[in-house]
Formats: C-alpha cells, structure tokens, sequence
C-alpha cells in the first residue's frame, strides 16, 4: 500500500521528521495545559498577498499553477497568464471605481474566476468581502450593509436576483456584476486603457498589516460577525500549513501535488488552501459542488494527489460504497471489509508510531528500552491476507472513486469518525483532521504528516499556541488569530484577552501536544439529574453512520439525553431499492417501518459506545425534511442551528419524554 511505504520512507529522513517541535506546559498535576510550536516561516515584513501571482510570473512564468475547467477538459493556466489576467481584471476594478481599502463582495460558488477576483481585488488595493453561494436575500443585505461593500460580483441570475432584493433598500445600493452575464470581460473592457503602472503602485501600498478580508462566521447564532484578516494572517496559515506538509509529501510520493478545490470559497478553509497552492505552484483545479455524486466523476478526471474536505464527504463515499455493496448482494463483504480496515490500520499505526530506537538503544522494536513493555508488533500473516482481500474487493475501488492517484486528505469542520479515518488508511489514503474557526484564520491545529493520530485534530500549526482554560475552553494564540470584528468592539473584547482568543469549544491536550475536541462550551446540555452532557460527540458519530442524515442531541433539563433524527434520502432511496419495496412509498410510511427504525437504532448504538451510561441517547424519533440551508437549519458550512431545530422541532422533542 502506497502510504504505508511513504511513512516508512518518511520516517527514515530525519531532517524533515525533526523541523517541527511541540513545547509542552503542564499544570501541578503533570496535565498538559498548553501547546506551542514555533514558526517554520518567518512573518512577513513587506508586501502582502496580492504579491504572489507576480512573484510565481517573475520566477516560473511556465509554471502551471492552475487548470481551468471547460466543456472540453482541464486547460492550464501557466503562472504568467494568471498574472496577467489578475492585473486585467484588477485595472478594470479601479476603473470601475475600487478605491484604496475599498470593499468587494463575491456570491459565487467555486470556481476559477473566484480565485481571480480574489487575487485582483487585493492587486487594486481592495478587501475582499466573501457571500455564499446559498445565501438568502436577508443574509445579503445585512454583510454588504456591515461591510459597507460598494460592489457586488455574483455568478449568476439567481444570485444577482437575492443581492438585488437583499439590497434594494440601502441608502446607495451596491453595484452588480455577474460573472456568468461576461463579467470578467466588462471589466477587462473597462480597465483596458489604465496603465498596469495603476495596479503595481496599489499593491505596493500594501503590507502585511492591511486588511486583506472581512470574512463573515456562519452564524449558528445570532447575525454573522465579520472577521478582520489581515495579510499577515493569510500568510502564517498559508505559508506554515504549507512548509509543514508540502516539502515531505513532496519527498515521500515523488509526485507532483495536485488538488481539485470544490470547497466554498466563502469558507476560510477554501481560501487558504488555494493560497497555499499558489505559494507552492500546485496546479489547482476548482469545482462548484460538495455533492459526492456531482463531485465524483469530475475526480476521476482531473485525479488529484490530495484533497481537503469536510466530514460529510468522506462519510457520503463510505456509505456510497456499501450501498453499491449491497445491491449486489454483498452488504456483509463490505462490513467484513470495514471490520478487517479498522483492526488493520489499528495495529499497523500502532507499530509505526511506537517504531524506532527506544531509551536503552534497542531499534529492533521488540522492548521498550529494557522496561519490559512490549512494544505492538502490527498486523500478523492473517490479517495481512485478509486486508490483502479485500483491497482487491472494496478498497481499491474506494480509490477509484476519488481519482485513482489520491494518498492523503485534509478534513476540517467537524470531528471526523475515527473508525472512517481507519477505514480510508487502509484503504491507501490518510486523512489528516485539523481544527480551526475563522477567526483563526482556517487551521489553528493539524495532525503532522509523520505522526498519524486518528481521533485527534493533531498539534498546534507552527507560530500557534493552544491552551486550555481551567473550564475546559480552548484558547489560541499565533499569527494566524483576526485583529478583530468588524464595526463590533463589544464582540470582540467578549473572545479577546491578552492575545489569546476563547474560541467557545471545549477539548484536551495529550501528552504529546495532540488537541481532542470534546464540545462546544454553550452547546453543553445538563439533565435534569446533574449530568453534564457534550452532544458533539454523540451527533458527529450518529451522523456517519448510514440511514442518518442530519440529527441533533437534546437533553437539557430533562430527565435523559435524546435525538432528533433526519434520513439522508439517497440512503432512503437505497434502502427501499434493496427491500423491493416502491421507489415512491411516502416518507411516513418509511419512519414507521421497524425495519429502518433498527437500522437508526444501530447508529444510534455506534454513537453511545462512545459515552457512559448516563450520557447515551435513550431515545430517538424520525423526522420528515431535511436539515438544510434553504429551511434555515443548517449553516453554508454545514453546522446545526441548535435554537432553530429546537424551536421548528418542539412538539416532537416533547413527545420524547412523554413516553
């Protein structure tokens, strides 16, 4: 298996395993308390983001740093042409009345000419004010008026009809652009005569202290807050997330790096990623959509090394290939084949990480330097063979969905599984987990490329600090922490102190500097009898496990923990396909068959073998709909809106305890 080699090789180069180091501060009790990693690139002293398109023409001007989908396939755009582009688009900006400081707004889904404003804006001396795609006319008109953007670029006519309703009523409503309506080639018209002269005098204006983008949180409560986030912050999470991974990924695979961006550029994670590709000229593909079934063909054709993502998608390919399991009539295969990948990457990371030369100068990996621990000796001859199997069976084509070249992933957002991060390690490809909000600029934490460590969302990026309150609260510390909220001084003093930022979720540290997230700090339910309950933990298991779609964990001032239900309707689809029943048998129908109701009991059984007794859900009912953005349940980023389910669910959970 491809990874397994290239942690074996990885290991051997010792330059690369020692660049980083995780200093520890432990209380009196030896727990540890705060994490640090020093930076592996210095803070910017001069210049800015904008830099970068013009840096990579002047050094590489063939480089290819991005492909840009056609009908026809996947055209390169070589560095020279991207920066040239960026200076065309950013002159007819200034033409059409950007000024110095000015504000942008982009409502678009993924896709290249995102990358090109973004980079454009900045090039004219602007900010950067990013809109989902899926944004409602009210969520329009409260970012542009907070934002005080004067222009909007939107990709289409149904987003130019929300900005249009969302804005009709400022003072000076903004003006429109749209991107699918030549956009791009207005601008270049309009700017065509201005002197390139124009573009290079605004980005030299720039420095890493200027405001690069407001970008706005998703807003799970209350109004969205704008985050301030300088040029600096961009570039100590672009450039350290990047000289941590690139430079061994590089060494280790000898391939040339490439990533299909299908991430919503409104989301910070996005954004940064795309600056990283660019810092390091890793060719980047951009896609509109997160949906596994639109996302997967579009994998196979552009075949990137590596992915960044979020839970959902590597939960929607797992359950995507049991159901293809299942229709041929091999669903236990398939849960055999998940049962044999679970133990085997267990014992073989196991064996790595416990790999080496130990205290007493022992390298044959047997004792543990003389104290008589035997160290784990990874999988045996018939748990090779079996994983041998199934890698011929289901594994190999788990690869093929997700392009065929694919070794390593990035998921961020939520907690991913831990048994689906060892599902998909034996199946060739690690999937590293992070954890950052946007007020921190993307990733604050990420599991190192040579330390694997499922369940965890690894150690401190270089140039953070994390440490935990005595309450439990993770703090962050780092170039990468925002200034501030915009035009909201009482909001930010709320998360600000002494540098540090309270982020609101709760979490430990190991005695290795590895984060855990446990909750969020507000979220946190207590029964009726005293116990203290985190729902995440609970939610993001129940939520992988397949009928489940959405579901949230209730349980406040009640007498125990229970759980609204939601089912994903592909996996409804799936589940009458295979029972011969009707494909249009009504949804009321489907909840009160006690054949699927077994089926949730089972997920739900997965997610309480994770707490105790009094912490479990002890009952469940199903509920018709989704949770969705469009019904206001779901943040863009895919988050519960708790007061919003509890509030539209009310009756249902007042069912619950009266059984």
């Amino acid at each position: 298996m491809g990874v397994r080699k290239d942690l074996k090789r990885a290991r051997q180069r010792t330059d690369l395993a020692s660049r980083t180091r995780v200093d520890l501060l432990r209380d009196d009790t030896g727990t540890v308390r705060e994490a640090r990693t020093a930076p592996l690139v210095a803070p910017p002293t001069t210049g800015s983001t904008a830099d970068l398109p013009f840096t990579n023409a002047a050094e590489a001007p063939e480089a290819v740093v991005l492909r840009r989908r056609r009908p026809d396939g996947w055209h390169p755009v070589t560095a020279a042409a991207f920066a040239a582009e960026v200076t065309a688009t950013a002159k007819g900006l200034i033409a059409h009345g950007l000024a110095p400081g000015g504000r942008v707004a982009v409502m678009s889904r993924t896709r290249y000419e995102w990358t090109l404003l973004d980079f454009a804006i900045w090039a004219a001396g602007g900010q950067t004010v990013p809109i989902y795609a899926t944004s409602s006319a009210e969520q329009v008109d409260w970012i542009v008026r907070d934002s005080g953007a004067g222009l909007i670029v939107v990709e289409n006519a149904d987003n130019a009809r929300t900005a249009t309703t969302g804005t009709a009523h400022h003072p000076l409503p903004p003006r429109i652009l749209e991107l699918d309506a030549g956009a791009v080639a207005e601008l270049n018209a309009l700017g065509r005569d201005l002197p390139d002269e124009e573009v290079t005098k605004r980005r030299a204006a720039l420095t890493p202290d200027t405001t690069a983008t407001l970008c706005y949180t998703s807003g799970t409560t209350g109004r969205p807050k704008g985050c301030v986030l300088t040029h600096a912050n961009l570039h100590a999470e672009a450039a350290n997330t990047l000289e941590l991974l690139h430079p061994i990924f590089k060494e280790v695979t000898g391939q040339t790096a490439s990533t299909l961006l299908f991430l919503p550029l409104a989301h910070i994670m996005g954004r940064t990623l795309q600056i990283a590709c660019l810092m390091a000229r890793i060719e980047t593909g951009h896609f509109p959509s997160v949906k596994p079934d639109e996302l997967r063909p579009a994998l196979k054709e552009f075949r990137p090394t590596f992915l960044v993502g979020v839970p959902y998608l590597f939960e929607r390919i797992h359950d995507t290939g049991r159901a293809t399991a299942e229709k041929i009539g091999r669903g236990a295969s398939f849960d055999r084949a998940e049962r044999i990948a679970v133990r085997f990457a267990q014992a073989y990371l196991d064996k790595f990480l416990n790999e080496g030369e130990d205290e007493s100068g022992d390298a044959d990996g047997d004792r543990d330097g003389g104290r008589g621990k035997r160290k784990p000796k990874g999988p045996g001859p018939g748990l090779y063979a079996a994983w041998a199997l199934y890698d011929l069976l289901v594994y190999r084509r788990i690869r093929k969905e997700l392009g065929g070249r694919m070794r390593y992933a990035i998921s961020g957002g939520s907690p991913l599984d831990r048994t689906l991060s060892l599902f998909f390690y034996a199946a060739g490809i690690i999937v590293y987990e992070g954890y950052g909000l946007t007020e921190t600029t993307g990733a604050a934490t990420l599991v190192p490329p040579l330390k694997p460590r499922p369940g965890t969302v690894g150690q401190p990026v270089p140039g953070t600090a994390v440490r935990i309150a005595d309450d439990g609260e993770i703090l962050i510390e780092g170039g990468v922490v925002f200034d501030s909220y915009w035009n909201n001084p009482a909001a930010t003093a709320e998360v600000r102190t002494d540098g540090w930022f309270a982020t609101g979720d709760l979490g430990s540290l190991d005695d290795d500097g590895y984060l855990t997230i446990t909750g969020r700090k507000k979220d946190i339910l207590v029964t009726s009898g005293g116990k203290n309950v985190s729902p995440a933990v609970l939610e993001d298991r129940l939520r992988s496990r397949t009928p489940v779609g959405q579901c949230l964990v209730v349980g406040d001032n009640r007498p125990f923990v229970a759980a609204l239900v939601t089912l994903d309707p592909d996996a409804v689809a799936h589940w009458l396909t295979v029972r011969g029943l009707p494909a249009d048998t009504p949804l009321t129908e489907v909840l009160r068959d006690f054949r699927l109701r077994a089926d949730v009991q089972k997920a739900v059984d997965y997610a309480n073998e994770a707490v105790s007794r009094a912490e479990s859900i002890r009952a469940f009912t199903l509920v018709e709909g989704e949770f969705n953005e469009a019904n206001g349940l779901l943040t863009p980023s895919l988050k519960v809106k708790r007061h919003a389910v509890t509030a539209r669910y009310a009756e249902q959970i007042e069912d619950l305890y009266r059984k």
